[in-house]
């Protein structure tokens, strides 16, 4: 009987939920009036990925045929053309269809060498990012910035919508967390695009010895931090849709436990399961597949939830992190000794979340563990917004 309850209530939300209304924005790489005076007669280093993208062609190509002399591309975790799994080694190596180097700025290899940035004039930005603070594009672009600052190279932001830039939410990440996965003292969810987080670890002193870079950037137009952009390209193989990209910034926290985050299936950020999982009502057997070539419990059955009977409504409505979504999975578990990994205080950017989530803390004291810190970040995040915000 319960578990019918819980299936009709599950479809009656999905019914009743309420379509987003996405905005047509104009990204900045489609105002190339703005920025070809820029690159004219400089030689160019892209960094770019499959999100890089004008309309229905990629950057790379349109800045070629429009005679920009584009020499070298720089290329984030997922690879250049984005099918490599996370966390896997990207080589450097020759783009097939244009012929240029590609230089992987992952693994031992994270920010680009002076030799890697001998004679580049400009180095061009465009990549779609997510707005989470363990998505690492933002960690790539601190490190490209600081190599900037270096060599004395331009760095120029083609910017893009942030999807998840309509709350700011988690905690800030204190520095005995620093990682890769985690560089500055911001939230999970930050709320701020790419030239925004730019102009903010420039100006902030945030980069390596304090230095700073040339920064040149280009905004979106019809989009700011009260609107909702759908993204026309997955960022990465494992956020294919608007219902992983939304709930990324919860689940990609169970990353950090013995959890499946559905790495492997047709929804992966939306399912969230393990074999032992006591309450689980979908069932999902992780496979490998492009961008999870040896998913968590590959080939085992595993029970779990399906984030996409909440819809986007939750996250959109929340405007937050789905704490109680984390609770639930730990809670579910007949055996929680080894549940949290090493990584987990490195997603969370602390120690704390983790004995909260243990002690099954109600969600507004855990919420009121943040709010000093997150007032104080959105004062610093205010003098660097180039669009409207949310409040």
């Amino acid at each position: 009987m319960k578990m019918k309850i819980t299936i009709f209530m599950i479809l009656l939300f999905v019914i009743n939920a309420k379509a987003i209304d996405y905005t047509k924005a104009i990204v900045a790489a489609e105002k190339t009036n703005e920025y070809l005076p820029l690159l004219k007669d400089k030689k160019i280093a892209v960094v770019g990925n499959q999100t890089s993208m004008i309309k229905n062609t990629h950057l790379v190509d349109s800045l070629i045929s429009l005679k920009i002399n584009v020499v070298k591309i720089f290329s984030p975790e997922h690879g250049f053309r984005g099918i490599a799994d996370a966390g896997e080694t990207i080589k450097s190596g020759i783009d097939t269809k244009t012929g240029l180097p590609v230089v992987s700025l992952y693994g031992n290899h994270k920010n680009p060498t002076a030799e890697d940035l001998k004679n580049i004039d400009i180095v061009l930005f465009d990549i779609q990012d997510v707005g989470v603070r363990f998505y690492t594009y933002i960690s790539t672009l601190q490190y490209v910035m600081e190599a900037c600052a270096e060599n004395n190279v331009e760095i120029l932001i083609l910017d893009r919508p942030n999807p998840n830039g309509f709350y700011v939410d988690g905690p800030v990440l204190k520095p005995k967390f620093k990682s890769f996965i985690g560089m500055q003292p911001i939230p999970i969810v930050h709320g701020m695009t790419i030239a925004e987080y730019a102009k903010m670890i420039n100006e902030e002193g945030w980069l390596k010895d304090g230095k700073k870079c040339k920064l040149t950037y280009v905004t979106c137009d019809n989009w700011d931090h009260t609107k909702f952009y759908e993204l026309p390209v997955k960022p990465s193989p494992n956020l294919p849709n608007m219902v992983a990209v939304f709930y990324y910034p919860t689940i990609g926290l169970l990353e950090g436990t013995v959890m499946s985050v559905g790495r492997g299936t047709e929804a992966p950020f939306q399912f969230v399961g393990h074999p032992d999982l006591m309450d689980g009502y979908v069932e999902f057997t992780p496979k490998s597949m492009d961008g999870a070539k040896k998913p968590k419990f590959e080939g085992v059955k595993c029970k779990g939830y399906d984030a996409r009977d909440n819809g986007i409504d939750y996250i959109v409505e929340k405007k937050g992190i789905g704490l109680p979504c984390l609770v639930k999975a730990y809670a579910g578990m007949s055996n929680t000794d080894d549940y949290f990994t090493n990584s987990f205080d490195l997603l969370a950017g602390n120690s704390e979340l983790k004995e909260q989530i243990k002690f099954r803390m109600q969600e507004n004291e855990v919420r009121k563990t943040w709010e000093n810190d997150i007032n104080a970040f959105k004062l610093i995040r205010a003098k660097y917004l180039l669009y409207k915000d949310f409040e």
